[in-house]
């Protein structure tokens, strides 16, 4: 039996998603790294350091995932006319708070038994699916187009 094509185009964009979100795993734990041994050596105790280089990891991996999924995951979905880009990015980081809360808390719950890279990674896979599905059916959600009639209506 042939899936569907909606199905197949699901399952596409998932694999887009999950390639922009595999690029930002790799800015999120360069950035953690640099931060956490280079960039905040000097903040102590380790564990406000370890706030700090996420703080920071998190924020440029965001920004990199809403760039890449805006160009390419989701280019095809039609844009607001007036919205400004920088809306739909505080449209995006807002859809995606949780998500980042839930890999903020997982890291610091899990580095107490694993590396904080280790943690990091597992805490980054849990917060996808979640920022997958809120951001298909939201930020970049298919958006018809206006009708426009010769009279102007």
């Amino acid at each position: 039996m042939a899936v569907p094509i909606v199905v197949r185009l699901a399952q596409w964009r998932f694999f887009k998603f999950g390639v922009v979100g595999a690029s930002g795993t790799v800015v999120n734990l360069t950035v953690l790294y640099l931060a956490q041994e280079f960039a905040f050596r000097a903040i102590m105790p380790p564990s406000s350091r370890l706030n700090y280089s996420l703080g920071l990891a998190i924020l440029v991996a965001t920004i990199n995932n809403f760039a890449w999924n805006r160009i390419w995951t989701w280019h095809d979905r039609s844009r607001k006319r007036g919205r400004s880009v920088f809306s739909q990015f505080g449209q995006y980081a807002l859809a995606c708070w949780v998500g980042i809360a839930l890999q903020f808390v997982l890291t610091k719950l899990l580095a107490v038994y694993l590396a904080y890279l280790i943690a990091n990674l597992i805490a980054i896979v849990f917060a996808s699916a979640f920022n997958f599905a809120v951001n298909d059916l939201w930020t970049f959600r298919h958006r018809r187009a206006a009708v426009f009639t010769d009279d102007g209506a």
